[in-house]
């Protein structure tokens, strides 16, 4: 197979294979939803000799966020969704996290205030609210507004509509510029390479021609002259 039946056969490839990668990968990253912490108050804490709690959240598989604020029982804290800590996770349309509150423990392993399956469908409020509480431990309010129109709540309907719509044309947008670029610089590199082979065919042509007239002058032969 030679080089230039080769470049026509990768290309296909690599365009088909890199479009695939592009359209299952984006719909995921297109459909997630932030959330964050609206409020939170505990009741109990399972420090022992009076020590200020460090409770945190996390969901199977990240990394846990700390509230560096929540150090008391029976005090509702609210916050604004700004704090450095924020957001606490986002979520998958019709994907739902393994998540839960705890309190970190010097001695033995971390006490769990409560673990649940945390879900974009549990955000049917309008407003984006959902809130979870485990009896004498907490009781905790989050926010996602971008969980609204995935749920599909009917005041939000055509916001809903009207976002995946935008996401789909920003994928279809996205997988055609992808293309043309691969389809553009395919080109762009093999019209490089016949060029160099021409240079390369050239520079190889004068080159006999120039050995040619080197022999011919070790040799003393001159150019024929014809004598009338």
């Amino acid at each position: 197979m030679t080089i230039r039946r080769r470049i026509r056969f990768r290309l296909p490839i690599i365009f088909l294979l890199y479009s695939s990668i592009l359209l299952t990968w984006m719909p995921e990253l297109m459909t997630s939803a932030v959330v964050t912490l609206d409020s939170i108050e505990i009741f109990t804490t399972h420090e022992l000799f009076g020590f200020k709690p460090t409770v945190y959240f996390r969901c199977k598989g990240e990394n846990m966020t700390v509230l560096p604020d929540v150090k008391q029982k029976d005090y509702l804290y609210n916050f604004t969704g700004e704090e450095s800590w924020q957001p606490l996770t986002e979520l998958l349309d019709k994907k739902c996290k393994r998540c839960g509150f705890y309190e970190e423990d010097m001695i033995k392993l971390d006490d769990t205030f409560d673990e649940w399956e945390f879900c974009v469908s549990a955000f049917t409020s309008a407003d984006g609210k959902y809130t979870h509480s485990k009896e004498n431990e907490f009781n905790a309010t989050f926010l996602c507004l971008e969980c609204v129109p995935l749920v599909g709540a009917p005041v939000h309907s055509d916001y809903g509509n009207e976002k995946k719509g935008m996401d789909w044309t920003l994928v279809l947008l996205i997988s055609a510029l992808v293309s043309a670029v691969l389809i553009v610089g395919g080109l762009t590199a093999y019209k490089y390479w016949q060029k160099r082979r021409r240079q390369q065919e050239q520079a190889r042509f004068l080159k006999l021609f120039e050995e040619g007239d080197d022999i011919e002058d070790e040799l003393g032969i001159g150019p024929l002259t014809r004598v009338i």
